[in-house]
């Protein structure tokens, strides 16, 4: 497909980064001194090359020279560090790994304990600028050998549309990252479907991502969009509010991607000049809550959110093409939505052994039947693959995805996000949604953020709800008790609050970070934050002395 763009457009705008700009042209030949760089160095067909880099252009450069010798691009998530990096490399099959210099350290760290690594034959390490990183690890300085090298000439001739194109892992946050296999035919698809789809875009459309590279909607929602429709993409290193509309009109931008809560950091932003001018018709992506969709819209002059949902490595996405406010698409062809137990996740089966369908105004867990059309080519650990796989459904010997999500099914069977398994939690014998409370509490006023979820109480049954808030000067306790008690049912009231005195936590991928904060818990003595636990109606200081004291009748 580059190769194909390149002739077709080679002057066109591919690529815009900081004051760079790269034609089609430039980029098929960048990746093909990747590509003989990678070949020289006996990098083949099937190999696989384990990157960690921010984004800029040489991550897509050295991910296109990769596919363009069969070879697969493992992209490691650049927040990880010691065991979790360790494995990322390793359930990959890594045969070399890439790392750019802000990210050299922490792979030397682990590269020399990983069996049959060799820094100096199989670390390379890329620097931003011109000048060269200082390799005192003893790895490759890459960006010497990309000066020196001359572009590659030869695709391999046997790439099939079912051959892996890169590893894209899961986020992690509840356990070691997975690697999902994401083939050419998958990557292409999802490439034609947004581009043409939700982006709507072609020659002299910006796609601008702030968004990493390693995640699906940067790599193949936005660069693939731009690849196979002619459009640009604008690539910005790490996200950044207070620079994301200067970018918008800097680059022209006529969409951009967005993920989980960065809608919400550029609405709690201070106000500024020309935030509403510029060439946007359209913001694509997933995770923008119902409390704030209307708002950004009308806030930013942004036409058109087009949200969807899906996953990686998911059989059951859905497309909210017309831009309903709340919701994430209409339920597809070879989906369901069934009944399960919220807490264990499992599917409820009736006295046949099979599955029932909710009805509208109900929520349940969203499932995607496997077929030829909706594969689920899952990860490189079968054992991972196989646990997401439910057989016998509906009827004898089916095989269906459970995405581990639930939705609310509405009339005309549109799907709006109703919360993850494991999210949710059970309290006074009703089960909370985290999602939904969130949703409540940043509706108080001065709360720009609110994290929502369960810790154990000594004594209780099931968790108690907890909430981490990131407010402003307009919060006043007393106030948001008055706001927590109005509108909450006593079972999804939390009972403890901590104060965050910094930024949410959060992944590589702006969602917010639940299990740090659910594991630290609301001791006064392991916990710097400002607590304080619900009494009656009021929010009171949470001390150790009181700490101490907490029996099962916390929370009232």
């Amino acid at each position: 497909m580059l190769s194909l763009r390149a002739r077709k457009a080679p002057d066109d705008l591919a690529l815009a980064y900081l004051d760079q700009r790269y034609s089609w042209a430039d980029v098929d030949r960048r990746a093909s001194i990747y590509q003989q760089v990678f070949a020289d160095d006996g990098v083949g067909r099937g190999d696989v090359v384990a990157m960690m880099m921010d984004n800029r252009p040489d991550y897509l450069f050295a991910l296109l020279g990769l596919s363009k010798i069969g070879a697969i691009g493992a992209l490691i998530n650049t927040n990880l560090s010691g065991k979790a990096l360790a494995h990322a490399i390793t359930v990959a099959n890594a045969k070399k790994v890439l790392a750019g210099s802000e990210h050299m350290a922490s792979v030397a760290d682990v590269i020399g304990g990983l069996e049959g690594f060799d820094p100096l034959r199989d670390f390379y390490v890329h620097a931003e600028s011109d000048a060269s990183p200082e390799c005192t690890t003893g790895a490759q300085d890459l960006n010497e050998r990309i000066e020196t090298t001359r572009p590659g000439t030869q695709l391999d001739p046997r790439r099939r549309a079912d051959d892996v194109f890169c590893y894209i892992y899961t986020s992690g946050t509840t356990g070691l990252p997975k690697a999902a296999i994401i083939r050419n035919q998958r990557y292409l698809g999802a490439a034609l479907t947004f581009g043409h789809l939700m982006h709507r875009c072609g020659p002299g459309d910006v796609i601008y991502v702030p968004l990493p590279l390693y995640h699906s909607n940067a790599l193949m929602l936005s660069w693939g969009s731009a690849l196979v429709t002619g459009a640009g993409l604008a690539l910005r290193r790490k996200f950044s509010a207070s620079a994301f509309w200067d970018d918008v009109r800097k680059y022209g931008a006529t969409s951009f991607v967005y993920i989980g809560e960065l809608c919400r950091y550029l609405l709690n932003s201070p106000e500024r000049e020309g935030e509403a001018d510029h060439r946007l018709r359209v913001a694509v992506g997933n995770g923008l809550r119902p409390d704030i969709w209307e708002a950004f819209q009308t806030r930013f002059n942004v036409p058109l959110v087009r949200e969807f949902y899906g996953s990686t490595e998911g059989n059951a996405p859905t497309l909210n093409l017309a831009g309903k406010p709340g919701m994430i698409g209409r339920l597809g062809r070879g989906q369901a939505v069934v009944r399960c137990n919220p807490d264990s996740g499992e599917m409820l089966r009736n006295a046949s052994g099979f599955c029932e369908r909710i009805g509208p105004g109900e929520i349940g867990l969203l499932v995607g039947r496997i077929s030829a059309v909706a594969s689920f080519d899952g990860y490189v650990d079968k054992k991972a693959s196989d646990s997401k796989v439910t057989t016998g459904v509906f009827t004898r010997g089916d095989r269906y995805f459970n995405t581990g999500d639930l939705v609310q099914l509405h009339a005309g069977r549109w799907l709006s996000f109703a919360d993850r398994l494991g999210d949710t939690f059970r309290w006074k014998g009703e089960n909370v949604s985290t999602t939904e409370v969130s949703e409540l509490l940043c509706a108080a006023p001065g709360v720009l953020e609110a994290n929502v979820y369960g810790v154990e109480v000594p004594g209780a049954d099931g968790r108690a709800g907890m909430a981490a808030l990131r407010t402003d000067e307009n919060f006043d306790l007393d106030s948001f008790a008055t706001h927590v008690v109005s509108h909450l049912a006593a079972y999804q009231r939390p009972v403890f609050l901590r104060m965050l005195a910094t930024e949410m936590r959060v992944t590589g991928t702006l969602k917010q970070q639940k299990v740090d904060y659910r594991d630290e818990g609301y001791d006064p003595t392991a916990v710097s934050d400002p607590l304080y636990i619900l009494t009656g109606d009021r929010y009171e200081n949470l001390d150790a002395a009181r700490y101490a004291r907490l029996s099962q009748s916390v929370g009232g």
